[in-house]
């Protein structure tokens, strides 16, 4: 059975995960109507992990006996200027869900729930790829710039990225 205190915390970071899909859902949009179609498929991929993401955290509460706490999810940002712009506010994004992560890992460890600290681990290396992975676009724009033509093969590069369901694995 979960600690109170872990089962909250637990709560709020499915809340945030979901807040996280709205997001990159919002930015998909951006994206989409400005034309950048790889872009646009980029974040929907991410919302999409993001929802694995929470998922994997509502089926863990229940695993655990908890209880699950569904809160509102609140409204995303959806005042995109650039994708340069876009990018770095994903990073600032990716950080804080990661600062996050470790509060919960260490209030299980707190809290000597050495189930919710191992299964948080995944989170943990979770959040390191998450953020590689906005760094090397982030990189690449600021590289070359906003230049069409460069964005266009920016672009295409995003457009390959595929689903692909995560599921928690120790």
């Amino acid at each position: 059975m979960l600690n109170l205190k872990v089962e909250e915390i637990l709560n709020a970071q499915i809340n945030k995960e979901f807040y996280s899909a709205y997001l990159y859902l919002a930015m998909s949009g951006y994206f989409d109507g400005i034309g950048l179609k790889g872009f646009s498929n980029w974040t929907k991929v991410q919302a999409q992990e993001e929802m694995d993401h929470g998922m994997i955290l509502f089926n863990y509460i229940l695993e655990r006996d908890g209880n699950i706490d569904l809160k509102p999810i609140e409204a995303p940002v959806k005042d995109f200027h650039s994708p340069l712009q876009v990018f770095e506010m994903i990073l600032e994004h990716e950080k804080s869900v990661t600062s996050s992560i470790e509060s919960v890992a260490n209030l299980s460890e707190d809290e000597c729930d050495r189930a919710t600290r191992h299964f948080i681990d995944w989170y943990i290396s979770e959040q390191v790829e998450e953020e590689a992975q906005v760094l090397d676009v982030l990189k690449m724009i600021k590289m070359f710039g906003n230049e069409c033509t460069i964005l266009y093969h920016i672009d295409k590069e995003l457009a390959e990225r595929k689903y692909k369901a995560h599921d928690y694995e120790e």
